[in-house]
């Protein structure tokens, strides 16, 4: 059985999140659905665009330093660096994707970008890098 799968947001590695944003904005009409924030768990600064019918997020990272996670990755061209999908078991989504060949790369951690949400980063065997973000609880009344 395959776990529910929403994409939530494409990844891309930036070097100026700023500039980054202006471009995105003026070329193909993204609008800002968040301020830059750091992540420290993450190792980057990050910040969310989406264009205005779509529910799928772009989100723009940049690394936060030289000894930055990403900064390697940000020194062989950046673009695009990952597909996230929001699940409802995040447990049982990674799981089911490592029993499919998918190796883990961080086991499921809170995430400063989703209000303490976990994430989870997976990897499969044509380097595709997969974030998983479990789903938003909806508020008991």
């Amino acid at each position: 059985m395959t776990p529910l799968l929403r994409t939530h947001h494409i990844g891309v590695l930036v070097k100026d999140i700023a500039s980054a944003t202006e471009n995105y904005a003026a070329n193909l009409g993204y609008e800002t659905r968040s301020e830059i924030f750091h992540d420290p768990v993450q190792t980057a600064f990050v910040r969310f665009l989406g264009l205005p019918s779509d529910s799928v997020s772009l989100e723009l990272i940049a690394p936060d330093g030289p000894d930055s996670r990403l900064a390697n990755a940000l020194k062989k061209g950046g673009g695009i660096n990952h597909i996230c999908y929001e699940v409802q078991a995040i447990e049982d989504a990674v799981l089911l994707l490592r029993d499919r060949k998918y190796v883990t790369i961080q086991a499921p951690v809170p995430a400063v970008a989703f209000n303490g949400r976990r994430i989870a980063w997976l990897m499969n065997r044509d380097h595709l890098l997969v974030e998983l973000v479990e789903k938003a609880v909806a508020p008991q009344l």
